[in-house]
């Protein structure tokens, strides 16, 4: 039996499963997650990109005065724009605000205002379909520009296949042997050897180093993508609470007209939430559809820049300003959640890495860099092996026939010379 053969006998059934679905399901979803993981790269610096490299006339110091309110924000837009709705603003500390006019879905018009002046520094206007350069990034990121409906759920469930791969991939790292050998292997990439070794090296190597990482942002993914992944998670991890549905909030119709109109009605809640966080830095809200009675009036407030997991959400009636109830898990504070609740607004800055500023991007950035190798090098070891089992083997038949005529030939005299011929016995 070859060395070959015995080392394969020798490893588990456990073993031996754990590498056949490390291979296969490597193989089926290494695409998928190639793409994936190097449109995450991107993103995960989007903020920085756009601030220093595609928009850097956004950048606006901060300074200690008061921002736009909301009435000066609509009063700008639609003087610019007097045929369209104003719908939302989001500001950033050190940025200039962002104001969306229109349906995003279907185009719209957008504005970049200095937060303290009101001077406009920029107007951007997409038909229906255009996307900017981030959007894109993310639409491949989440659906591979495929429509929506069939390239969602091949991401999702191509991320839950990877990270089986990642499990896998730990099974067949773990040395059988903790010897000196077997340690160098396993922790070092020996970058002067063949190429072949090295390739191997950074499968294995760094597929360690970034397994934690790496399962941590996969994971966090499919929270936004697997409604029964998403919904177990919250289950375990809040002590077996059902994570409720998003509850779309309205105002009450019958109130209309009676109390505050629109314009009054922002500028009052505006000054009431921010007066409770006079040291946010950033804020999301939205304007009320004046079409529409029901629709409310939603403030996000942020504390932290570039931040999103301690962020505070509040919901108002349109008309008559009172604050509409959110459950915990969507508008709670951070600092007095649940563990499960916690765990869940954390789920977008885990994904990118913002949980530890840019410390923690830039760790995402390589993690997810690694993760797009992983399917790379893992492909060229099995094609390698693959190309050695493809060479045919000769029977053992033909190769006795082979060793019989080579035994023959050396018996045989070299060409030019006689073969000697036998003389008969003679006895003495």
């Amino acid at each position: 039996m070859s060395t070959k053969v015995r080392k394969s006998a020798s490893r588990s059934l456990f073993y031996r499963i754990a590498a056949w679905l490390h291979l296969w399901l490597g193989l089926i979803t290494g695409i998928v997650m190639i793409i994936v993981c190097l449109t995450g790269c991107i993103w995960v610096f989007q903020d920085e990109i756009t601030a220093y490299i595609l928009e850097p006339e956004t950048r606006v110091t901060h300074q200690a005065a008061p921002v736009l309110t909301p009435s000066q924000i609509q009063r700008i837009a639609t003087a610019k724009f007097p045929d369209k709705k104003v719908s939302y603003a989001t500001y950033q500390q050190g940025r200039a605000i962002y104001v969306g006019m229109g349906e995003a879905r279907r185009g719209g018009t957008s504005l970049r205002l200095n937060p303290y002046t009101g001077k406009i520094i920029s107007v951007s206007e997409r038909k229906e379909g255009e996307v900017d350069f981030f959007r894109f990034i993310l639409n491949g990121h989440r659906f591979l520009w495929l429509p929506y409906e069939i390239g969602r759920p091949i991401v999702n469930y191509s991320t839950l296949v990877f990270v089986i791969t990642l499990i896998t991939g730990m099974v067949l790292w773990w040395p059988a042997k903790w010897t000196k050998s077997a340690r160098a292997k396993s922790f070092f990439i020996k970058w002067k050897g063949s190429f072949k070794r090295v390739n191997y090296d950074l499968h294995n190597v760094l597929g360690f180093y970034s397994l934690l990482i790496v399962f941590a942002i996969a994971c966090t993914g499919m929270v936004y993508g697997i409604q029964w992944f998403s919904k177990g998670l919250y289950w375990t991890t809040s002590g077996g609470n059902s994570l409720p549905d998003f509850a779309r909030l309205e105002s009450d119709s019958l109130q209309m007209g009676k109390h505050f109109t629109g314009k009054n009605a922002m500028d009052i809640v505006w000054s009431r939430v921010i007066s409770e966080h006079s040291r946010a830095e950033g804020f999301y809200y939205s304007f009320p559809d004046s079409t529409k009675p029901k629709s409310t009036i939603n403030v996000t407030i942020y504390p932290s820049a570039g931040q999103y997991y301690n962020h505070i959400a509040y919901s108002f009636d349109q008309h008559t300003l009172k604050q509409l109830p959110r459950h915990e898990v969507y508008g709670a504070n951070f600092a007095t959640s649940s563990f499960g609740v916690k765990l869940r607004k954390m789920n977008y800055d885990i994904h990118v890495g913002s949980i530890l500023g840019l410390t923690g991007k830039v760790i995402a950035f390589f993690a997810s860099l690694i993760g797009a190798s992983l399917p790379i090098t893992g492909f060229i070891i099995w094609w390698g092996k693959r190309k050695k089992k493809t060479k045919k083997r000769i029977p053992r038949e033909i190769q006795r026939s082979i060793s019989s005529i080579e035994l023959s030939e050396k018996l045989m005299p070299e060409r030019g010379q006689k073969r000697p011929i036998p003389r008969p016995y003679k006895p003495a």
